[in-house]
This record gives structure tokens, sequence and C-alpha cells, in this order.
């Protein structure tokens, strides 16, 4: 109730600008330009992390973006999350066009395709769920999927991964210190894999520092694919699938939190074979992470000469 509560009032009471604190408005239109005006850039980490794919980011991780995260991550500003799902749409755009160029026409992934795009995000540990009251970058998920939506993009968010293990707080940890923490850490949940056998994979969270979250969640990704036994370059139609409670299990809070931004949950049951291009899935439902997209990375990401 408390969060359902605190729901209502950042809707029909907003305190603060969560980037500057400008009072009576969840963001002014300064902050939201900074968010969502400027134009998204590739990013990338210095050292890069093995396996990290192609990343793009919407914001620098600093100054008011930094503040309308936290906010929304730490403070529960939970109406910033729809202006942050849809900067977090424009860099999933971004990235789905780049990774399309880059593939050539016999493995594009087109924007406008059948084939949803699949929003897979990085979850948070358990302990920092219960202490916040919500998963951020699922929230920023489904903001994010019901914009693309909005756009024309077919999208829906497949929360498949899940913590096998405890990881330590990365604050304080450098890039080889979070390498090492979340080796192995991450796994796709029972039946997922054929979930994610069902269009582009893209991997999104809220933040990228180091790159560590990201390059294991590619990796897990990876590893459920490999671990279906489907003989690589196979191209061919989706398998029948059942399409379970694991698209959105977990969290309470964020289920509900589903229908309050306009998402669709999948419901168990089997849906007819759908072709898709090629390259995003085979015919034993071997799949691959397209690109990731984040809301924010630090600015030394940002770096020209390394775009």
């Amino acid at each position: 109730m408390r969060r359902w509560w605190q729901d209502l009032t950042d809707l029909v009471l907003p305190g603060e600008c969560g980037g500057c604190g400008v009072p009576r408005t969840v963001l002014c239109a300064r902050c939201r330009a900074v968010l969502c005006g400027a134009a998204v850039h590739r990013v990338r980490p210095v050292p890069e992390p093995p396996g990290l794919p192609l990343v793009h980011a919407a914001a620098r991780y600093a100054d008011e973006a930094r503040a309308m995260l936290l906010a929304h991550k730490e403070r529960g500003a939970l109406a910033l999350a729809g202006p942050l799902g849809v900067a977090l749409a424009g860099a999933v755009r971004a990235g789905l066009r780049r990774a399309s160029a880059s593939a050539g026409a016999g493995m594009a992934w087109p924007l406008g395709g059948r084939a949803p795009v699949l929003l897979v995000p990085v979850p948070s540990g358990r302990r920092s769920v219960r202490a916040r009251g919500h998963d951020p970058a699922r929230r920023i998920a489904l903001a994010a999927a019901g914009e693309l939506r909005r756009r024309g993009v077919p999208a829906r968010v497949v929360g498949v991964l899940r913590q096998r293990r405890a990881v330590a707080d990365q604050a304080g940890l450098n890039s080889r210190q979070r390498l090492d923490n979340l080796a192995g850490a991450l796994a796709v949940a029972p039946a997922g894999a054929r979930l994610l056998a069902g269009g582009p994979v893209v991997l999104v969270d809220d933040v990228m520092t180091t790159g560590a979250s990201l390059a294991e969640a590619a990796r897990a990704v990876r590893a459920a694919s490999s671990a279906t036994g489907a003989p690589p370059g196979a191209s061919g139609p989706i398998p029948n699938a059942g399409w379970t409670s694991v698209v959105y299990g977990g969290e309470t809070w964020e289920s509900r939190e589903e229908q309050n931004v306009g998402s669709r949950r999948e419901r168990t049951g089997r849906r007819p074979a759908r072709q898709v291009n090629a390259g995003a899935v085979d015919a034993g439902g071997v799949f691959d992470v397209v690109c990731a997209a984040v809301v924010a990375a630090s600015p030394d990401s940002f770096e020209i000469n390394r775009n």
C-alpha cells in the first residue's frame, strides 16, 4: 500500500524536478532536454570487458541525468520512469539501426518488423529490490517498451535473467573487481531460453559504468542459447513456445507496474510459429544479443575517438 500511495502522490502532487530540484514538477523542460534532447551515442568503457555487446546511451551519467536516475532508483521518484523510458527507447532504436547496418541485408532487424524487440533488463539483487521496493531497470524497460510500441516498433520486456548467487556491492570496485564479482552470477531462468527465441534480443539497464553487468548478462544469454543444442546457422521459423509467467516473473510489484505503463502481460499458452529475420533465431531456438542500451553511461565512455 505504501508503494501505491507513493505512486499516486508522485503523479498528483509532484514535489520537485528529479534533475535540478525546481518545485512543482516531476521533470522540468531543461532537464527533459538533457535526458531526451541530445543525440544518442555509442558508448564503450575503458577497459572494455570481454563479450560486451554494442551499447548505446542517451545521456552522460553526470549532473541532472545522474540526479534523475538516483531519484528514481534510490528515492522512489517513480514518476520519472516515463521520461527515463523514453530516453532508453531512443537508445534501443539507435542500437538496432547500427546493428542492422553492420550486419548487412541478410541479417537485418528492421524497426518495423513483425518480430517484437525483446528487451531483457539486467536484474537487481533481491536484497536491493526489497530495500527499494522496486526493480529500477525493469520499471524503465517497461516504460521503454511502451514508448517503442507507440512509435510503431513491436516490443516487450522479457525478464528472464536471474541472479544465481549473491554478489558484493559494486560501489567502490574497479573494473577488474566488478568483472570478478559478477562472473557467472547471472543465468536465464528455466523456460526463459524459449522466450528469447522470438525476436532480436536487446539488453537494457539504467546505467553503464564499467560494462561488467552488461557483459555478464550477455554471457548468460549466450550460454542459454548454446544450451539449446541446436545446430548454429540453421535459420528458420520460431518453434511453438509456451509463453509462461517467466516473462514477468519475479517481484510482484513490478508485475503490477507493467499494467501502469501500458504493457501487456503474456499469458501461458501456445501461439503459432512466426517467421522472423535470419540471424535473430534459428530452427532450434538459437539466439544472440543484438545490442545493449542504457539511459546513461559514464562520461569517459562517450569519448569520440573510441566511437
